[in-house]
């Protein structure tokens, strides 16, 4: 864990997490408390460039994800769960109120597994918050759904992340992102399941309401 060269502790992690946020929680997904920015522009200004603070907010991807699975449990129920590129962990935290038997977070940045497994806590939920899947930071994959919120909006993560999702759902693995029209999304390999109008996205997105579409990989 670091924060340019220097070595940043678990301690101090928290301590920053807590700092830059409060409770509350996301427009379209009340029944999962977060701790997210209270001032987006102060919160962001204050942590590293090259690490920016994703986890400290409920974006459109991830809280349409998070609807999805609470409206449509079946999607999740009984099932272990994947939380990929995690961020605040909405989405996981969604998924055990939904009835997943398990969730693993897996996300690169360590502030967002603070994040995630402090918001675990205050839902009364246990993750399991591991590092990068993708780069081998965390445990074998061993789910039967992935859910991902919002993961296509660069190149190269987007061609990272369709390649381990690819690996995925060619063992049978079932694959749904929420995305709200990111260039990068894979829009031939997707299949809408659910659309939502997310509000109050003015500060993150440029717009009061933003569309977003729920997919299951194809």
């Amino acid at each position: 864990m670091t924060a340019g060269d220097e070595v940043v502790t678990e301690r101090e992690l928290d301590a920053q997490v807590t700092s830059w946020t409060a409770p509350g929680t996301a427009p379209l997904v009340p029944e999962v408390i977060l701790l997210l920015a209270d001032d987006i522009h102060r919160t962001w200004s204050e942590t590293d460039e090259a690490a920016p603070p994703f986890w400290a907010f409920a974006w459109a991807g991830g809280q349409a994800l998070a609807r999805c699975v609470l409206d449509r449990p079946e999607l999740v129920v009984g099932k272990k769960v994947l939380d990929l590129a995690s961020g605040s962990g909405i989405v996981g935290i969604a998924a055990l109120q939904a009835g997943a038997s398990s969730v693993v977070a897996s996300d690169h940045d360590a502030r967002a597994r603070v994040a995630t497994a402090r918001n675990a806590a205050l839902n009364g939920v246990t993750v399991e918050v591991v590092g990068d899947l993708m780069t081998g930071e965390g445990p074998e994959l061993d789910v039967d759904v992935i859910l991902a919120g919002d993961v296509f909006y660069e190149q190269p993560m987007a061609r990272q992340m369709l390649e381990f999702l690819d690996e995925a759902t060619g063992v049978g693995i079932e694959v749904y992102v929420g995305d709200p029209g990111r260039e990068y999304l894979p829009r031939r390999r997707v299949s809408a399941l659910a659309s939502y109008d997310v509000p109050d996205t003015t500060d993150l997105e440029g717009r009061s309401v933003t569309p977003t579409t729920v997919h299951r990989l194809i």
